[in-house]
């Protein structure tokens, strides 16, 4: 059964090859402050971290096949207080926090596997 109403699109989960799933585990929570949601398998061979209403997932590299980074850009709040947080526990920073022309404040850090996330906060004006 179908309506005309439109579909609401609620949450998204990005998903990461990483090369260890214990350093995945350890790096997001320790140094940008995620849960764990949940794994799978045993050793896990796919795994969630959430942060309010963000989640990322955690896959493996299909056989044969190395690391393919990615690249995610999360909307945060109170992004400068986050920014020392995170440097302070030993954040590899890739691109340092500052504002940019296309209107955010933002930073780039590097997880263990090379994935890139970008955080950005909307600047006034």
């Amino acid at each position: 059964m179908t309506n005309d109403e439109p579909s609401v699109f609620e949450s998204m989960a990005a998903i990461f090859q990483v090369r260890d799933f214990a350093e995945a585990l350890a790096f997001y929570p320790e140094v940008l402050g995620f849960e764990v949601g949940w794994t799978w398998g045993d050793p896990p061979g796919y795994a969630s971290v959430c942060r309010d209403r963000v989640e990322i997932n955690f896959g493996a590299p299909q056989q044969g096949q190395g690391i393919v980074p990615s690249g995610i850009y999360i909307a945060i709040t109170n992004i400068d207080s986050y920014y020392a947080r995170i440097q302070a526990r030993g954040a590899e920073i890739a691109v340092p926090i500052g504002d940019r022309d296309y209107g955010m404040r933002d930073f780039t850090v590097v997880d263990p596997s090379g994935n890139r996330l970008s955080f950005g906060q909307a600047t006034s004006g």
